[in-house]
């Protein structure tokens, strides 16, 4: 290493700057470092930054606890650089390979991380993703350990929501809040990560609706506005016939089909590569079933996502329809009825309904939009 990358590589870092648009968050986080509790939920929608803030959460509190012990500076920027990168041998991250956090798997295998001692530092945090997707056995499971922990241990959970089942376990744990990412904090991500245009940033984030990682994916888009425009136009296709709806269902899924093209060459990729390997080495113990468990739920949330996208556009075409000084109340009560029904329909997809059918039961049930400006 040259002394130039040395310098590079031991300068001081702000660990917090990677995490976009969550303030409050990363305040709260920041004064907690030093005076830790044994275990903390940060809860929030998909790609609000929840994880990057917990790899530099991880960092700090390991960074901090060697600070007290009266250990080298350099020591502690080692320890935030590592943990940004998630590869600090203190900084345990589990992320569910299939669809649900198991019990017999991945739980155990936190119960033994939990009780092992730190190497570097004089602490230890277990990161668990999607921990919402923990099924009631699982959350039972490891109720003791984050009630419990070792003294050098710390919890961070990460959920997009407290579901029932994980109430108790919630009740033992410090809880931060993220919020969506705000569109101008996505768009200003994207223009200083090099990603997109300034003129075309606020389109590619008002397709993300606050999701920093589908941002950073659509920025690659150029399809993104073609399909706003559909799903904006949908309403004016409208007229109160099961054939109009089907047309108009079937052109829509076949544009998230479209869409998904670049996701499903990398999965197509990503087999190919395992196909080597287990040509090479044999098939035993090469993950197969979580790979193929992982690509069906990226398909499968990015269909949902794509559809979020869509229902947040129609959203704001109704809206457009409710006049500051309402004069007529039925065109009135017909917009908002139609936003409480994408409202739901949105709310429905954590179900995984069939989607065309979901589609077409809304589409049925939506009034058309009569003289309203397109565009957008």
């Amino acid at each position: 290493m040259s002394l130039l990358e040395a310098a590079v590589e031991t300068a001081p870092i702000d660990p917090w700057s990677p995490v976009v648009g969550q303030p409050r968050a990363v305040a709260s986080l920041a004064s907690a470092v030093g005076s830790p509790v044994h275990a903390y939920l940060l809860v929030g929608p998909r790609g609000s930054g929840k994880r990057t803030a917990a790899a530099a959460f991880a960092g700090e509190l390991i960074a901090a606890a060697d600070e007290r012990a009266g250990t080298e500076p350099e020591r502690a920027e080692r320890h935030r650089r590592l943990a940004a990168r998630e590869e600090h041998p203190d900084i345990f991250v589990l992320s569910p390979t299939g669809n649900s956090l198991r019990r017999e798997e991945e739980v155990s295998q936190l119960i033994v991380e939990a009780s092992r001692t730190p190497v570097e530092g004089t602490r230890k945090v277990l990161v668990v993703d999607r921990f919402h997707t923990a099924t009631p056995a699982a959350a039972a499971a490891l109720l003791k350990p984050v009630e419990e922990p070792a003294a050098t241990v710390v919890w961070v959970l990460l959920a997009e929501q407290v579901l029932p089942e994980h109430v108790t376990i919630a009740s033992r744990c410090t809880q931060v809040d993220f919020g969506p990412v705000p569109d101008e904090a996505v768009a200003a991500a994207l223009v200083s990560e090099g990603l997109a245009e300034a003129d075309r940033a606020p389109l590619v984030a008002a397709a993300a609706a606050g999701n920093l990682h589908r941002a950073r994916v659509l920025a690659a888009d150029k399809r993104v506005a073609a399909r706003r425009e559909a799903w904006w136009g949908a309403p004016d296709r409208l007229d109160g016939t099961g054939a109009a709806v089907a047309v108009l269902v079937a052109e829509l899924r076949e544009m998230i089909d479209e869409a998904g093209a670049a996701l499903t060459e990398r999965h197509r990729a990503e087999m190919a590569a395992l196909e080597e390997r287990e040509a090479r080495f044999g098939a035993r113990g090469s993950g197969r079933r979580d790979i193929e468990a992982q690509h069906r739920r990226e398909h499968r949330q990015f269909r949902t996502d794509e559809i979020r996208f869509g229902l947040a556009t129609l959203t704001v075409r109704y809206r457009e329809q409710i006049p500051a000084e309402p004069h007529d109340p039925a065109p009135d009560r017909r917009a908002m009825r139609a936003i409480d029904r994408l409202r739901a329909t949105a709310e429905s997809l954590i179900r995984s309904p069939n989607e065309a059918l979901a589609l077409q039961a809304l589409f049925l049930d939506l009034p058309p939009v009569a003289g309203a400006v397109r565009g957008r």
